[in-house]
């Protein structure tokens, strides 16, 4: 696969995007419309009304994905320029299932406080900002205070994508169980970006918060330990177990956002009744999928893979979120929010599988149930069922800066948006020809 997508990423146009003209250009009149003089006067007019940029530039449908390289997938702090590939591939998705234009940026500064500064000042080009591989803890800083500086969305992927999709799947599962979300216990392996907003999330379904232990590194986050990050003490817990395997007797939901192999069919086996479990580690999650159902068939399993059932994929989220978010031209990405999202993909779940996706995925049907707790990344009506919702509560919540259509004109018009997309030519004719 390494000389395949290497040949791919390479290929002429080299990269995976490109900027293209939206207007006529084929004669002079329409050089001189796009430039000058023509284009003197929505300039003239957006010094009028600034918020003119929204008619008559692409800003209210253009996101910039940043990052400056300290965390970039599993593959750590490898610099700005090795993490374009991967920032160029979140503006394909952005494209491709929500068809929102981006600017990938790349900025080749680590201090929290001038990397601020640098992304604050990009405000008048983008309608939203994705923050991308930012390494933890300085990412919780950067987030919130380009949220409170900002008058345009700023969301970071890693720490509320992971979150989103997590409370879907578990609201789901919680419904398959019989279980109720205050009577859990919750054990998170891992303490950076996600593994936190994963936590707070679940507290806003009615998981309690004292329920939920963490672990990091040295492990479980207690009474004892000292020299913690400040984002880690709310959860110091008054318990002597110091090891995932001493904390995980009586688990009700295991989430791992960590690294492989560090659960044990032993382990699993000490869960609660009905357990429930998301290894979301990847390429290889906290313990192999076999391996945790054989040891408890009772079971319901995600992982981020997508060649098992249940695979928590951040793509279910963002693309969504931030169309639904743009288009009533919200001021942030709330709380209410990102819970419409997952909500959103939770009913979505329940409804039945077009056969157009079963054969996607090369299975006859799909049913709601312990293989199927979350949509399928392929499945298209994610997008009129997600963006609506996260339209719907921007505007409830007072953060909306233009009126919201109504459900019915909204999905009419993203049925427009992504009627004008066009498949480029597939990556297996790329690497086969």
């Amino acid at each position: 696969m390494k000389n395949h997508a290497l040949e791919y990423h390479s290929r002429f146009p080299k990269g995976k995007t490109k900027v293209v003209p939206t207007k006529p250009t084929e004669n002079s009149y329409d050089l001189s419309l796009a430039y000058s003089p023509g284009v003197a006067y929505p300039c003239l007019e957006i010094e009028k009304q600034p918020d003119l940029v929204y008619e008559y530039t692409n800003r209210g449908n253009l996101v910039g994905i940043i990052t400056n390289g300290t965390a970039i997938l599993g593959l750590g702090n490898i610099g700005a320029s090795a993490g374009k590939p991967v920032m160029e591939g979140k503006a394909v998705l952005f494209k491709k299932f929500a068809g929102i234009d981006v600017f990938d940026i790349e900025i080749n500064e680590t201090d929290p406080e001038k990397f601020i500064t640098i992304v604050k000042a990009l405000e008048p080009t983008f309608g939203g900002i994705n923050l991308e591989d930012i390494r933890a803890p300085e990412c919780f800083h950067i987030e919130k205070t380009l949220d409170e500086s900002m008058k345009i969305p700023v969301f970071h992927d890693d720490q509320h994508g992971t979150a989103i999709i997590s409370t879907a799947a578990l609201l789901n599962s919680l419904e398959l169980t019989g279980k109720k979300a205050e009577n859990l216990k919750v054990v998170i392996n891992g303490a950076g970006a996600a593994a936190i907003s994963i936590a707070e999330m679940l507290t806003h379904i009615g998981v309690k918060h004292e329920s939920i232990f963490m672990l990091d590194s040295r492990g479980v986050i207690n009474h004892k330990r000292t020299n913690l990050h400040e984002s880690k003490l709310p959860f110091i817990r008054n318990t002597e177990a110091e090891t995932l395997e001493d904390i995980f007797p009586g688990t009700d939901l295991f989430i791992g956002v960590s690294v492989a192999n560090v659960v044990t069919e032993a382990m699993v086996k000490t869960m609660a009744e009905k357990p429930i479990m998301f290894a979301l580690a990847n390429p290889d999650p906290e313990i192999p999928y076999p391996d945790a159902k054989r040891a408890r068939p009772d079971l319901i399993m995600a992982t981020g893979r997508s060649d098992y059932p249940n695979q928590v994929n951040n793509v279910l989220g963002f693309p969504f979120i931030f169309r639904g978010a743009l288009d009533v031209r919200a001021k942030v990405v709330n709380m209410e929010m990102k819970l419409a999202a997952a909500y959103a993909l939770s009913e979505l779940t329940k409804i039945p599988v077009p056969v157009e996706v079963c054969q996607a995925y090369n299975e006859i049907e799909i049913r709601f149930g312990e293989n199927y707790i979350i949509p399928k990344p392929l499945d298209e009506r994610v997008l009129y069922h997600v963006a609506p919702a996260v339209a719907e509560a921007a505007v409830k919540t007072g953060v909306n800066q233009v009126a919201y259509p109504g459900r019915e004109a909204y999905v009419k018009f993203l049925e427009s948006i992504m009627a004008q997309q066009k498949e480029p030519i597939s990556a297996l004719e790329i690497v086969t020809d």
